[in-house]
């Protein structure tokens, strides 16, 4: 089966809500808009992302919901698309309203905390431990539903990158595919100072989420939990050797600063797509731009090494996830309708029409077996995931650029790995301390 590259390319716009569009989820000032009622029948409203190609997403939903209609005499589902990139002002209307609110709605899995500290989600704990299938969910898929323990909705899809690289370059001249992150970076300046119009390995110096996993494989973390709030590690001997490991891929040996500093995921995957690198970062939501591009036919994709042979780097795992709001009148009805559009079923539908990865182990092994292309990311997924901190913090971090200031203040060599370190751990803690 071969997805089209529309579909394809609502995975990469979906994937990226959780990287770019964090700093717009939170909605202050809102008040609680619990609901104590629970009828039994009625309509339900859903929202859920607009797709770039929504209709194969449609299809799927649809089926689902009249599946669940089918099930529940009485009950309509009504299901509205919204945009992505205006969804927080419709998210802070929706807390503050309820007759406005939906009942369902999906939101990007980095967005979790800020909707709780904002009053927007339902606890359904005790439903989701109840629910049959949810103990085949990945387990920092779980984590990103999770908030001080109790959980706030169900996930969705998940994304994780992985290294792209190119057979043709490896074969001609005779290299191995690099089984530690010393051998990459080794292997990517012998690509280079080989072929001086290639970079060896495109990286970007605002690629956050392709730099934590050379943080975490050394031992490093963003931030630890302490006493019910968060405090940063980024600044760690571990976090400081896995930045070390990052930045020393920028320079004229492969990827030359004023160049990759500035560069984004995005421009990364392009420049490989574009035949201008022999490897790079890149996500299973990259994967139909790779093959629109000049590299077609002339490359594979591993797992990021580790830090010793044979381990696979932890990757950030992003996502989306559904979650029912307490302002619903139908508590139990929206929890049945989250649970169905959050499926075994309604997830390997949706890996089919649109390549979202499901969030259940055994679902994956399905999709593994239906594309082969995903193997190294269910591999990947299947090593061990690491995910933001549960703060609704993090929204502020991420808008501050805290972390890809740290990195570009490195790599120009404006301050060394301790000072930029110290510097960004201070702005994270700030951020931590000003949410309590």
């Amino acid at each position: 089966m071969k997805l089209p590259a529309s579909a394809r390319m609502t995975a990469s716009v979906a994937a990226l809500v959780l990287a770019g569009l964090t700093a717009t989820a939170c909605a202050p000032g809102t008040s609680d808009s619990s609901s104590t009622k629970d009828e039994k029948s009625g309509t339900l409203r859903v929202w859920l992302f607009q797709e770039v190609n929504n209709a194969p997403k449609q299809k799927v939903v649809d089926a689902a919901v009249a599946a669940f209609e089918k099930a529940h005499q009485g009950t309509k589902v009504t299901v509205e698309y919204i945009p992505v990139d205006t969804r927080a002002e419709k998210m802070k209307a929706a807390f503050n309203d309820p007759k406005s609110a939906p009942d369902v709605v999906e939101y990007g899995n980095t967005d979790t905390a800020g909707y709780v500290q904002d009053g927007g989600l339902a606890d359904v704990t005790k439903e989701f431990g109840a629910w049959a299938e949810a103990k085949d969910t990945d387990p920092t898929a779980k984590e990103s539903v999770t908030v001080d323990g109790k959980i706030y909705g169900a996930p969705f899809f998940v994304g994780v990158r992985a290294l792209y690289y190119r057979t043709d370059i490896f074969k001609e001249l005779k290299l191995e595919v690099p089984k530690t992150q010393a051998e990459l970076a080794a292997t990517a300046k012998k690509i280079h100072k080989a072929k001086p119009d290639l970079y060896g390995m495109a990286v970007g110096g605002t690629s956050t989420y392709a730099a934590m996993p050379f943080v975490w494989a050394n031992g490093g973390e963003l931030a630890v939990e302490k006493g019910g709030t968060y405090q940063s590690a980024i600044d760690s001997a571990a976090s400081q050797k896995g930045i070390k490991a990052y930045t020393s891929l920028f320079g004229d040996d492969n990827c030359p600063a004023a160049k990759c500093a500035a560069m984004t995921g995005n421009d990364v995957v392009t420049a490989f797509a574009s035949g201008k690198a022999a490897m790079a970062i890149g996500g299973d939501f990259n994967h139909e731009a790779v093959e629109a591009g000049k590299v077609k036919g002339e490359y594979a994709v591993v797992p990021l090494p580790g830090v010793k042979a044979g381990e696979i780097a932890p990757a950030f795992a992003g996502g989306n996830n559904l979650g029912v709001l307490k302002s619903t009148s139908h508590r139990t009805l929206a929890v049945e309708l989250m649970e169905q559009l959050a499926s075994k079923d309604t997830q390997e539908k949706l890996f089919d029409a649109m390549g979202f990865l499901p969030t259940y182990s055994d679902v994956r092994e399905t999709a593994a077996k239906k594309e082969p292309f995903v193997a190294p990311f269910i591999k990947t997924l299947g090593a061990g995931t690491k995910f933001v901190p549960a703060s609704p913090a993090w929204a502020q971090i991420d808008a501050s650029l805290v972390l890809p200031n740290m990195f570009q203040e490195v790599i120009s060599g404006r301050k060394d790995v301790a000072a930029a370190s110290s510097d960004a751990a201070k702005k994270m803690d700030d951020a931590f301390t000003s949410v309590g």
